[in-house]
């Protein structure tokens, strides 16, 4: 559908009420302090204190829009819900006071609608910060009584409402009435179980002025108040009908399955962290007023508490500076994403009606245009937040694996692990620590089942690595029926004897030589001295039966495959790599850091030709050889290719120092890429081992050989049905030879450095399928990209890894594992074959139900993998993990792991898009994200108006973060993006951690304040909005780091960093810092440094001045807002899934 082309519609609501200001929306979310709930005696929630002095401010007022302006919208039909102001001349705009900090959401429902106040509203100039904390010092906030919430049950918000009908007269608000309007955000420090310190400003900050809203229900009761009736949807609302934020709701139907989708919901925030079963019938809070009926007309809603916003509480809690950016460098911003400007207006008194009545606020100007409804980001669900309350909450204690079912702490928080049973989170990530009992649970929720498992983790320094187990000839103990390995669920009986297995559930012998006693609890007396028994992770040493040919393997091969066609000369590659490659060697991977790697290595040359290299250490010189029959390759020698660096050192010396200057000057453009590989196997072949070939390549083999390819480059392909094709390998030649090269054990590492297209969807197929990488350098240039190349080429000689791996995942009786991502090749349906298997690779297993699951035994999943470590000795790595099972579907929604969720659904995508055109791909998880979110709603949130939008606590950022994935590069490419970059995303992601999915989706931007101590500065959210001019912002995005810098930056942050005062003299094109003499520089570098080394892949620095031409690369990673290619801003989206969730459920 087309939503640019919505008809103009004209408010559903009938002309405005006399003084009905057409209320914004509050920040939605807060919710009851844990144990705590609404209340709803006695109106002694609000004290009354004086009023504010001085003037208020209040931001541009939403209203309906004018029925004759078409508003453009964003991808999603909002109806009548505008998102971002209307456009405003100069006149109009002013600077948003907003500090680039992110504010806390609050944990529920938040109604902004009260009566106007009595004392005039000048819109004036901003008051002091003096006068901002004066207002504030009024309010106090206290604490509410206990809830009636059941456990478990989110806490639905239900439409504001005050048990008195005399509104008090000053603004102290309370969190203990319903929240719907009157809790104010929780402190950035407190966690959502927290009531707000009363001392903290930014808890009451967002509601400075006016009286309390009065009571407002909405009525599900039988009886509502006669003040009240409920109005049919033809009619107007009354005025005093405000039981729903923004304009009152029509009945049910607000968001018809047609293009309105009415008003913007409130949220409602569940947290669903309280033990024990979740009886159907607990109440919630009461939907409607318990008191007795109101009496005597209802003072209309009013401005006041739209006042909010101003001052983000956050680090920054100064006033900042009006930023001139607004007149000069950013318009008024009128992007979806963008918020309303929340400067006040001069001479603007609040937006009145010829012909209203006016509260108290001085004669009525002139009818303003007025502004659409906007949503306020600020009430939304932050990530930001999210993260830091896990940090917050998590990172001081270790985390313990014995507890079964336990979610571990988010990616995003630095935290100590110790194994006591169960696989570190850094081996294996669920979706779902709370398995559903049953398939139809499971089909009902929709929530995946699905563990990420990343097999040969790096750990940390202060974690132990998994312990090496040698049982000697008789190799591992296992089930004798379903051959799962011995691990801690294995239970023994009749003395010790025998055991029973924990998977099927098989009576076995224990072997003579393993035999020991039980002690009173059943256990074996030496159980903490076997991690087998006792930890989660561990390794076997395997015996010759596990090994191919039953024979023992010899150490792998490292072959060097370098393109010496003229593109790749002249690029300065070959120059680099060859220079690279003489320490490089140096560093092979070994597995005691003391002795030498038993890695051997070869080198080869190519264009259209193959150039194979004798570096026999008996050699003076190295002699080629050249292979120019590449229609049938061959190996033209054995002994002298592969050979110990040592042994050979001066000879590959030698060689590598000829290289560059034998092809300087080549004027040969074509190049093979078939025949290379296929010459790299039959070298593995001849020596019997396995290996890696590092391939060098710069532009798509056009020339007469085996998997010669044309250019198939079609963007006018793109958003049709044949996109597919696009993303398929051109023809079935290399599917067969990574066929060949995983029966070897040989796996392909693939550099590209094109300059124009090179078919990455087919030139990756092998690296892909045998567990390689590949790595892509556009328009590679020697002095600019040859940091990141040498990080990523050190790194990937360097790093640990396994060669010739096969991985089964064993699961318990009731689910088995029914489908598998990553990079790897399957030959059956159970065993992943990987010819190498490394540090920063993950394979993702979907599971499902075949049985029944038991809530008393739960669920266990055993992933072994049986693989060549670097110096040739065959091994087992054992992973093992329990998670609990479930009956109630509330306890599944309490233990989800968004993260890990949002890694599945993208790498399922990502690989639909190969069969489904990616219309079609995004849709339907639109509808599965809806699907599990209504099925909360449905069966686990407390009764509540269905103008609500009610998320569980642990997936409230799904939308945002679902929306990421649906605006990437792959799935709605710009038109700057090209075919090769989103087949190679799509091919990096389908091995990505979650740690990597997270940053790659939903960035880290940084604002560089202040850089003291250890710690980093709290990160800003997403969106353009947060942008100070007068800043510096570090923004990460696990491929790249950008370093914004502010029009109005202040010299002396621009002396720190760059070393000059002024922000024209900084070079753009610099990618790395000047190593400045001061602790702000040595910091932020640190930072950088640190960053980098987090991720697999270097990070190269872009420095990007604010308004130049770099900056739209920048804001493209700006996820919360608008993008250039179509994709909805976060608060757009936000109202899209709400759509979709009440069609489902209705």
């Amino acid at each position: 559908m087309n939503v640019n082309q919505q008809t103009p519609m004209a408010s559903p609501y009938g002309p405005p009420q006399p003084g009905y200001g057409q209320p914004s929306y509050a920040p939605l979310g807060g919710g009851y302090p844990g144990p705590y709930g609404p209340y709803n005696g006695p109106a002694t929630a609000y004290q009354p204190g004086a009023p504010p002095q001085g003037p208020a401010r209040g931001p541009l007022t939403s209203a309906p829009r004018p029925v004759s302006t078409p508003q453009a919208y964003s991808q999603y039909p909002q109806g009548d819900s505008q998102n971002g102001p209307p456009p405003m001349d100069h006149s109009m705009a002013q600077p948003a006071h907003r500090s680039p900090v992110s504010q806390p959401y609050s944990q529920g429902a938040m109604n902004l609608s009260g009566p106007h106040p009595s004392y005039s509203q000048q819109y004036g100039a901003p008051p002091p910060m003096q006068q901002v904390t004066n207002q504030m010092s009024g309010m106090q906030i206290g604490s509410g009584p206990p809830t009636s919430v059941g456990p478990g049950y989110g806490k639905i918000l239900s439409p504001a409402h005050h048990p008195s009908s005399q509104p008090p007269i000053s603004a102290a608000y309370s969190s203990a009435a319903p929240p719907s309007y009157t809790q104010a955000p929780p402190p950035l420090s407190a966690a959502p179980s927290q009531p707000p310190p009363p001392s903290e400003p930014a808890a009451s900050q967002p509601y400075y002025g006016g009286p309390p809203p009065p009571q407002q229900q909405p009525f599900p009761s039988a009886h509502p108040p006669p003040a009240q009736q409920p109005f049919p949807n033809s009619a107007p609302p009354p005025v005093s009908q405000a039981s729903y934020s923004g304009p009152p709701p029509l009945t049910q139907h607000s968001f018809p399955p047609s293009s309105q989708s009415g008003p913007f919901p409130p949220i409602s925030i569940s947290p669903s962290q309280y033990p024990g079963p979740q009886p159907q019938s607990q109440p919630g809070p009461p939907p409607f007023h318990s008191g007795p009926s109101p009496r005597g007309p209802i003072p209309p809603p009013s401005m006041s508490q739209q006042q909010a916003n101003h001052l983000p509480p956050g680090p920054m809690h100064q006033q900042q500076p009006p930023q001139p950016g607004m007149q000069g460098g950013y318009p008024t911003q009128q992007n979806g994403a963008f918020g309303q400007p929340r400067g006040p207006q001069p001479g603007y008194a609040g937006p009145q009606y010829s012909g209203q009545q006016n509260y108290g606020a001085g004669p009525a100007p002139a009818p303003v245009p007025p502004a659409q409804k906007r949503l306020d980001p600020d009430s939304i669900p932050s990530p930001i937040q999210v993260i830091e309350d896990d940090r917050v909450n998590k990172s001081s204690e270790p985390f313990t694996t014995g507890v079964k079912g336990q979610a571990p702490p988010l990616v995003t928080t630095n935290f100590q692990v110790k194994d006591q049973g169960n696989a570190s989170p850094r081996f294996i990530r669920c979706t779902a620590y709370n398995m559903p009992c049953t398939a139809d649970m499971a089909k009902q929720s929709q929530v995946p089942l699905a563990a990420v498992i990343k097999p040969l983790a790096m750990l940390p320094p202060d974690e132990t690595p998994p312990y090496i187990v040698d049982h000697g000839d008789g190799g591992p103990i296992r089930c004798n029926r379903c051959k799962a390995y011995m691990c801690p669920y294995m239970q023994f009986i009749e003395g010790g004897r025998r055991f029973q297995c924990g998977f099927c559930s098989c009576v076995t012998e224990v072997p003579p030589h393993y035999f020991q006693h039980l002690d009173h609890t059943g256990k074996r007396v030496d159980c903490y001295d076997r991690p087998e028994l006792s930890q989660g992770s561990y390794e076997f040493v395997a015996t010759v039966d596990y090994c191919k040919n039953n024979k023992l393997p010899q150490p792998p091969s490292f072959i060097f495959f370098i393109d010496v066609s003229y593109n790749a000369v002249k690029s300065g590659m070959v120059n680099i790599v060859c220079q690279e490659l003489k320490t490089l060697l140096d560093y092979l991977p070994r597995e005691n850091p003391e002795a030498d790697s038993v890695v051997r290595v070869g080198f080869v040359t190519y264009n259209k030709v193959l150039h194979f290299y004798n570096v026999k250490s008996s050699l003076a010189q190295p002699q080629m050889m050249v292979v120019s029959d590449v229609s049938d390759m061959f190996l033209p020698l054995l002994d002298g290719f592969l050979v110990g660096v040592n042994d050979s050192r001066m000879v590959i010396e030698s060689l590598l120092d000829q290289i560059p200057e034998m092809f300087a000057d080549t004027r040969e453009t074509e190049t093979v890429f078939g025949p290379v590989i296929q010459a790299g196997l039959e070298a593995l072949k001849a020596a019997d081992c396995a290996g890696k070939l590092f391939v060098f390549h710069s532009t798509l083999p056009i020339a007469e050989a085996p998997g010669k390819l044309k250019n198939r480059e079609d963007k006018k392909l793109v958003g049709t049905d044949k996109e597919k094709s696009l993303f398929q390998p051109q023809s079935g030649f290399y599917s067969n030879l990574a066929k060949e090269c995983v029966a070897q054990g040989c796996c392909v590492d693939l550099f590209l450095f094109p300059n124009q297209y090179v078919d990455v969807a087919t030139l990756g197929v092998v690296p892909v399928s045998t567990g390689g990488s590949v790595y892509k350098y556009t328009y590679f240039q020697a002095e600019t990209d040859r940091e990141r190349f040498l990080n990523d080429l050190r790194r990937d000689v360097q790093k640990p890894m396994g060669f010739d791996a096969v991985m089964r995942v064993r699961t318990s009786t009731g689910i088995r594992a029914t489908d598998f991502f990553g990079s790897f090749f399957m030959s059956n349906t159970t065993d992943v074959e990987l010819a190498g298997l490394d540090c920063d690779k993950t394979v993702t297993v979907e599971f499902r139900h075949d049985d029944k699951l038991s809530e008393d035994t739960g669920a266990l999943m055993q992933c072994a993998v049986l693989y060549t470590s670097c110096s040739g000795q065959r091994r087992l790595r054992v992973h093992n993990m329990a998670v609990n099972c479930c009956s109630q579907l509330a306890d599944l929604y309490r233990n989800c792991e968004t993260d890990t969720i949002i890694n599945f659904f993208s790498k399922y995508a990502y690989r639909s898009i190969l069969n489904t055109p990616t219309k079609t791909v995004r849709d339907t998880m639109v509808n599965q994200c809806a699907q599990i979110l209504a099925c909360y709603r449905k069966n686990c949130a407390s009764p509540s108006s269905a103008g609500q939008l009610i998320l569980p606590e642990c997936m409230k950022l799904l939308p945002v973060y679902l929306n990421c994935v649906l605006k990437s590069d792959v799935l709605q490419p710009g038109a700057d993006i090209s075919l090769d970059d989103r087949a190679y995303l799509r091919q990096l992601l389908s091995c990505m951690d979650v740690s990597e999915s997270h940053i790659f989706f939903y960035p880290r931007l940084l604002p560089l304040v202040k850089l003291d101590g250890g710690s980093l500065p709290m990160a800003v959210r997403n969106s353009e909005e947060r942008l100070s001019k007068g800043g510096v912002y570090l923004l990460e995005t696990g491929l790249h780091l950008f370093l914004w810098v502010g029009a109005n930056a202040q010299q002396e942050l621009l002396s720190n960093i760059f070393g000059t005062p002024t922000f024209s003299q900084i070079d753009p094109n610099m990618t790395s810092l000047p190593e400045l003499d001061n602790p702000f520089s040595q910091r932020l570098r640190e930072i950088i440094d640190s960053f980098r080394s987090q991720r697999s892949r270097y990070m190269k620095l872009m420095v990007v001045k604010q308004e130049d031409k770099a900056e739209l690369i920048f804001k493209h990673f700006l996820c919360e807002d608008k993008s250039t290619s179509g994709g909805a801003s976060y608060v757009d989206f936000l109202c899209h899934m709400h759509k979709e969730i009440r069609q489902l459920l209705s």
